[in-house]
């Protein structure tokens, strides 16, 4: 059989065993199993428990679970609620300040806990209610809180970037400092949206604030600025060539859980056992997830599969934008379905050979495939972000959600515009700082 006919076969069945219920890690297994067996024989069989273990032999991954653990931590206290009184305070005779301290604070709680859903969830606790009751519009207060929690996997440290990193043998240091300034592009361009359609659909009073004596915002920062110092001490060990980003993440993991215990005061064993339970369930997955990941990429590669897709679009005679635009609605269409970890390791090996042959940068093509990403938490039907929204604000109906959130949507594809126009908005800082890539 033609190995493109067979790609097209194998996407066709992958697509409904995961539409079939089944978890991501395990349809990928029957599939590349089901497909070695029919096509290679019994005895290919017998490599898989080593190609998956070969997967997940590998020392970055150790960095996964340890900023895990940073975010549930820090999503166990009342870290977001503090992060987000803060910003409230001092950012309060901003127009349209709340807002602002909404997505800043969702910015900041991204960059500490790696995780959207959890940046959702602590910030809209506090943020939805607050900014409902001084006359927000219902779609400004919940998108604006589900679009800010996707910057949970753009700004560093980024599980999803480092997944990437290991599954293309990129930089994961290079990867994180690429997602800097498009992480601080995405926050500019939701706060500017946000004020506009505050002010065109709101209240004038949203945009009114009450004032805080200095003594109210000085009180609230020795809550704040020990996990600040904490983001910063990890972006300095990793870009100041002190350790490792596996070293990095440990030590940060440990000084999150000692602020926890000693400022939070979250010392009682159930508390510490429910943040170690949660961050080995999802470490777990990933991993299962990397390991399944590795095991379809070589049944791709056996079968052929992947060198005849790179070849056939090498042979294509269209402009590298024209390719590029398709490589962009494919991520965009897999995001409105799939997690982003299982979209990063079932394309990226796929596409980074194609993204490279066309002359992309595959730091920058990360940058752009991450905020593709972006968009498919807040997009139908999976829209992961929408329904912890949802669960937040369960009065909010989810059209009014959803409604609110497509303006952001918009955002990030006018940044993916930009950032294609360019470039060096994402490869600039990692050049700079860690040298040009050979």
């Amino acid at each position: 059989m033609e190995p493109l006919l067979l790609g097209a076969i194998v996407a066709v069945i992958t697509v409904l065993v995961l539409f079939s219920g089944v978890s991501v890690a395990t349809g990928l297994l029957i599939v590349s199993a089901g497909f070695l067996l029919v096509f290679d024989g019994m005895r290919s069989l017998e490599l898989l428990p080593e190609i998956f273990f070969a997967k997940l032999n590998n020392f970055a991954l150790l960095s996964i679970p340890m900023f895990i653990i940073m975010g549930a931590a820090i999503a166990s206290t009342r870290a977001g609620a503090d992060l987000y009184e803060a910003l409230d305070r001092w950012l309060t005779r901003v127009p349209g300040g709340l807002v602002i301290s909404n997505l800043g604070a969702c910015a900041l709680f991204a960059a500490m806990s790696g995780s959207s859903p959890a940046t959702c969830a602590a910030i809209g606790k506090m943020g939805i209610p607050e900014m409902r009751k001084r006359g927000y519009p219902d779609g400004v207060a919940a998108g604006s809180i589900a679009a800010g929690g996707t910057l949970g996997i753009l700004i560093p440290p980024s599980v999803t970037m480092i997944v990437y990193g290991i599954a293309t043998e990129t930089s994961i240091g290079r990867l994180f400092l690429a997602g800097v300034f498009p992480g601080l592009l995405l926050v500019g361009l939701f706060m500017a949206w946000s004020i506009y359609d505050t002010w065109r659909n709101g209240s004038e009073d949203a945009l009114s604030r009450r004032s805080f004596t200095w003594r109210e915002k000085f009180e609230i920062l020795p809550r704040v600025l020990p996990f600040i110092a904490i983001i910063l001490g990890v972006l300095y060990a990793l870009y100041g060539g002190v350790a490792t980003p596996s070293e990095t993440a440990a030590v940060g993991a440990l000084m999150c859980l000692l602020v926890a215990v000693i400022i939070y005061k979250l010392w009682t064993f159930d508390a510490i056992w429910v943040v170690m339970r949660d961050s080995t369930r999802e470490s777990v997955m990933i991993m299962f997830i990397i390991g399944a990941a590795g095991v379809f990429s070589y049944m791709l590669s056996s079968l052929f599969i992947t060198q005849a897709i790179a070849e056939w679009i090498g042979t294509l005679d269209v402009n590298r934008w024209v390719l590029m635009f398709a490589v962009n609605i494919f991520l965009l269409v897999a995001g409105f379905f799939l997690p982003p970890v299982a979209v990063i390791l079932m394309t990226a090996p796929i596409l980074l050979p194609i993204i490279t042959g066309a002359g992309f940068d595959p730091i920058w093509f990360a940058v752009i495939l991450t905020i593709n990403m972006e968009i498919g938490l807040i997009s139908p039907p999976v829209g992961l972000n929408l329904y912890v929204i949802n669960g937040i604000a369960p009065d909010i109906p989810l059209k009014t959600i959803l409604k609110g959130s497509l303006p952001f949507v918009g955002c990030m594809v006018l940044a993916i515009i930009i950032l294609c126009i360019f470039p060096e908005i994402a490869t600039w800082l990692p050049d700079t700082l860690m040298g040009p890539r050979l």
